[in-house]
């Protein structure tokens, strides 16, 4: 038999203490999905319900299927920067007809919906999973454009949504955009270049200059209904395709257009999987709140793959990484795992015949990381770290099978690279509210800056300041573990969520399944020179 078998207590103190350790920090990021959920705030999302329009996730919400999940991505965008958290964009995937989507909504209680500079890294990397995974774009559409005081931050890399959308036409992958409210300047080329186009009566509002600019370029007086309402666009311009009494008919109507796409997956549905055998409860209590001390990644294994079973590939060598198959909501992956912490050149070596075994089997890899990074020291140097660690990076790079990583405890230096970190193309990447990533951990950080200023100093001859010391590395702690923290890293959009652990199983099923639109090959060779 296969299936994993497991050492778990909860009723032992630590697993208490573990638990309730990640139920704080889960308690802290709910907190600030909550902000993200208040918009901005009661004052404006009171006026814009004044109005008679729907908030953005209500919006969604009447798009989607009944009964279906909806993925959001990165809504802790902007945390920790002086925009608002979310960053007045919800972005996801969720089921419209059948046919899962990608989905982005402009929150107009946040500034109008204006795009600030996170807005745009939001909505670019929304383009991007919805590129690699051929999935139909919906663009639920009120926004007054660019935020202008950040205007230099936007107007140049801003170019690339419209970029986008048209890629996306041109590969085929249905766009779609149901225009609300203010649809202007730049924003009007939204609807400009999606495929389909449904307008709100009354208020929607699509032009390139509104009636102020209008009079001051031209003279002309004019006012918003005939320079870019809906029923103008439907009737004269011609850039409205379908003409919505409200709002919920403009809803129904994106319905209808998507149900009318043909958009096809590429795989079938694997359909009913075996769940776990263990509780996903006990998830909460796996990792320890000092990630210095190990803890077995099987444990998480055998927590989120189908009926528990994984078989184990090289089990005995290169013990610090666990490589196996398994099948998760019925689609095989590949799981690469960090045990102790340090990757060795067995467990580099390891991973890349394991990576080269995935792509000659066309199966996704799910890297799950707990790392400080790859083996330091002579023994090692001499023993060909280096050329073993980045034959692990080069098999990553050139793997062409989808990627999927969650950072469940450290992930430091190389080894957030050889485990695919996101400047590794992973189709998707959350993180647990446990997780840290950074060059290194900040007391190595910290204890590195003092051991070169203390050379530099013996080398002029001046005495060295062991206070100034004392409180550089004490700085220097505090300021890499705030920048080590998920919140912290999410906000940078350098994950697409952070994820409470018992949902992990659930989010890395909605992944494969959307990931399964798209058709994919694995490489076999393209790989790079492998130093041996």
């Amino acid at each position: 038999m296969t299936v994993l078998r497991t050492a778990v207590d909860p009723a032992a103190p630590d697993h208490r203490a573990h638990r309730e350790a990640m139920l704080a920090k889960l308690a802290e990021l709910e907190a600030e999905h909550t902000k993200a959920l208040a918009g901005g705030g009661e004052k404006y999302v009171a006026r814009h319900r004044g109005r008679g329009k729907l908030l953005a996730r209500e919006r969604i919400e009447l798009l989607l299927d009944p009964d279906t999940p909806f993925l959001e991505l990165s809504p802790l965008a902007a945390w920790g920067s002086e925009y608002p958290v979310g960053a007045s964009l919800v972005t996801g995937i969720g089921v419209v007809e059948g046919v899962e989507c990608l989905i982005t909504a402009n929150d107009p209680t946040v500034r109008g919906g204006a795009s600030n500079p996170w807005s745009l890294r939001k909505a670019l990397r929304a383009n991007d999973i919805a590129l690699a995974n051929r999935l139909p774009c919906i663009s639920l559409v009120e926004s007054g454009g660019a935020d202008l005081p950040s205007q230099k931050e936007i107007f140049i890399p801003g170019g690339a949504i419209f970029r986008d959308l048209t890629r996306l036409s041109a590969a085929g992958i249905p766009t779609i955009a149901v225009v609300f409210g203010n649809s202007t300047a730049g924003g009007a080329y939204i609807p400009g270049m999606s495929d389909h186009v449904i307008m709100v009566k009354e208020r929607a509002k699509v032009f390139l200059g509104g009636p102020p600019l209008v009079k001051m370029a031209t003279g002309e007086e004019s006012d918003d209904e005939s320079l870019g309402g809906a029923e103008m666009h439907a009737r004269v311009s011609g850039l409205a395709d379908y003409f919505a009494l409200d709002e919920p008919d403009a809803l129904r109507q994106a319905r209808r257009v998507v149900a009318r796409l043909n958009h096809r997956k590429a795989y079938p549905d694997p359909g009913p999987a075996e769940p776990p055998r263990y509780d996903p409860e006990e998830l909460l209590g796996i990792v320890p709140d000092d990630l210095k001390i190990p803890f077995d990644p099987r444990e998480v294994i055998a927590r989120i793959v189908d009926g528990s079973d994984f078989d184990e590939f090289k089990p005995l060598y290169g013990t610090s990484l666990v490589t196996g198959w398994a099948a998760l909501h019925g689609y095989p992956v590949g799981i690469l795992a960090n045990a102790q912490g340090v990757l060795f050149s067995a467990e580099s070596q390891k991973a890349a015949q394991f990576i080269q075994l995935a792509n000659q089997r066309d199966i996704p890899l799910l890297f799950l990381h707990n790392t400080t990074g790859y083996m330091v020291g002579k023994e090692y140097e001499q023993g060909g770290i280096i050329k073993h660690g980045s034959m692990m990076i080069n098999a990553v790079s050139n793997s062409r099978v989808p990627h999927l990583s969650v950072l469940m405890g450290a992930s430091y230096g190389a080894g957030h690279y050889g485990m695919c970190g996101r400047a590794y193309d992973p189709r998707f990447l959350f993180a647990w509210p446990s997780a840290k990533s950074a060059v290194m951990g900040p007391q190595q950080l910290a204890g590195v800056l003092s051991i070169v200023a203390r050379q530099s100093a013996a080398a002029k001859g001046q005495p060295y300041d062991e206070e100034a010391d004392a409180a550089l590395r004490a700085m220097v702690e505090r300021q890499i573990e705030a920048e080590s923290l998920p919140m912290f890293l999410s906000g940078r959009l350098y994950d697409d969520g952070v994820i409470d652990p018992r949902d992990t199983r659930t989010v890395l099923g909605l992944c494969l399944s959307a990931l399964h639109t798209a058709p994919y090959e694995g490489a076999r060779g393209g790989f790079g020179v492998f130093r041996m």
